[in-house]
């Protein structure tokens, strides 16, 4: 059996020391290059296993031969974290969530750590916690989906530090959180053509107000905040389509209260959505019904769906309508004959029916705003076998002589 190579002078040391909480930890030493050629002892507690401990140091040896070394510091997780956060160029409602989540589910229980005794071992065990008791009300842990989400602000913050010379690499690197398919969307739901035209029957017998938004989101497939900042003069009446270029979101700020910002797409980029007979002759109905109550209600700058003082309706109110308005018709029609199913939702059945129907992935892509067709083919696959089958039986006929 071969023996592990002895380390030679100047490559450092691996040492133990015992704590009372913890047991036995380890702790790795080195001599720290200086501007004046000579070298200072430097060392590392708190690694678990002398493994973690030989890996460092390895790295450290590393980063000296290449002339990228990183110094020890005690630059803290919250120090770097909240100047990370305020540093950020996103959009409003990004940095109000990744804000959010620092605050409830990382600092609590990293923040006092210095950034050089992160390791990808310690943020596992983090992950583990948040998914088993990282509820903030105490009732249980977050979803994978959720704890995912914590990890990629982790893994970006750290990254900084890594490109601000505070970490020589990033531990998110090493470390397990739940994986993609563990995280994947809560499945979806969506309503058969039939449903959503009783949905929309009943909502019309009802003289429900908001008609007009419930229709104009299940035929664009349109998000709540882009139909939310739309304006009357996004709209081309002649060419019939809409022209999507801003979105409203609800921003929420612990001690700063709520606010509804309008901005950019999700996406970043505007773009146009064609619309139907139908649903342009509902805007025109529903404009000039505006027009009738205030004059200012129909103007090019005013808002497709504002409220009677022209003002945008607020998000999670505009929700609830939806939910109330859905649980009505549910009594009136029966809930048999309706399924449950979000706001969101209503975009996913605008999605799938059109799918369900043939209609290229690439065009419903583009009506939604994805970024490319493969999101919506990832999204969508449930739509996929039903299509396949039908692509086979199209090449079939074409095989033995008939027309697709």
């Amino acid at each position: 059996m071969t023996k592990p190579r002895r380390r030679q002078a100047g490559e450092g040391t691996i040492g133990t020391y015992d704590t009372k909480t913890k047991g036995t930890l380890y702790l790795a030493k080195w001599g720290e290059p200086q501007a004046d050629g000579t070298t200072k002892q430097r060392l590392q507690r708190g690694f678990g296993t002398r493994k973690a401990a030989a890996d460092h140091l390895r790295e450290v040896n590393s980063s000296i031969a290449r002339g990228v070394y990183v110094a020890p510091n005690k630059v803290t997780v919250e120090d770097h974290f909240n100047e990370w956060v305020d540093s950020l160029r996103k959009q409003p409602s990004t940095v109000a969530s990744y804000r959010k989540n620092v605050r409830l589910h990382v600092l609590p229980l990293l923040g006092h750590y210095p950034l050089a005794q992160l390791t990808g071992t310690r943020l596992t065990k983090h992950y583990k916690h948040l998914e088993e008791s990282g509820r903030v009300d105490g009732k249980g842990g977050l979803s994978p989906r959720t704890v995912r989400y914590v990890h990629t602000i982790i893994h970006s913050a750290l990254g900084a530090a890594v490109r601000d010379g505070l970490l020589l690499t990033n531990p998110a690197d090493k470390a397990d959180p739940p994986t993609a398919k563990q995280a994947a969307s809560p499945e979806m739901h969506f309503w058969k053509a039939t449903e959503l035209r009783a949905f929309l029957d009943q909502r019309k017998q009802a003289e429900d107000e908001l008609l007009p938004a419930w229709s104009l989101l299940a035929s664009t497939g349109i998000r709540r905040g882009e139909a939310l900042a739309l304006r009357w003069g996004d709209i081309d009446w002649t060419a019939s389509r809409l022209s999507i270029r801003r979105a409203v979101t609800l921003i929420k700020n612990k001690g700063e209260g709520q606010s509804l910002v309008v901005g950019k797409t999700k996406s970043g980029k505007p773009r146009v959505v064609d619309l139907d007979t139908q649903t342009l002759a509902m805007l025109k109905a529903h404009k000039a019904s505006q027009g009738s109550i205030a004059l200012s209600l129909a103007r090019d700058d005013s808002y497709v769906l504002g409220n009677l003082q022209g003002a945008i309706r607020h998000p999670e109110r505009f929700s609830r309508r939806f939910e109330t308005a859905l649980r009505q018709a549910r009594a009136e029609l029966g809930e048999a004959q309706l399924p449950a199913i979000r706001l969101h939702d209503l975009r996913h059945t605008h999605a799938t029916l059109l799918l369900a129907a043939g209609v290229p992935v690439k065009v419903v892509s583009e009506r939604l705003g994805h970024a490319n067709a493969t999101i919506t083919l990832g999204v969508y696959a449930h739509v996929m076998p039903g299509m396949q089958q039908q692509a086979a039986e199209t090449f079939g006929a074409l095989l033995m002589g008939g027309t697709a």
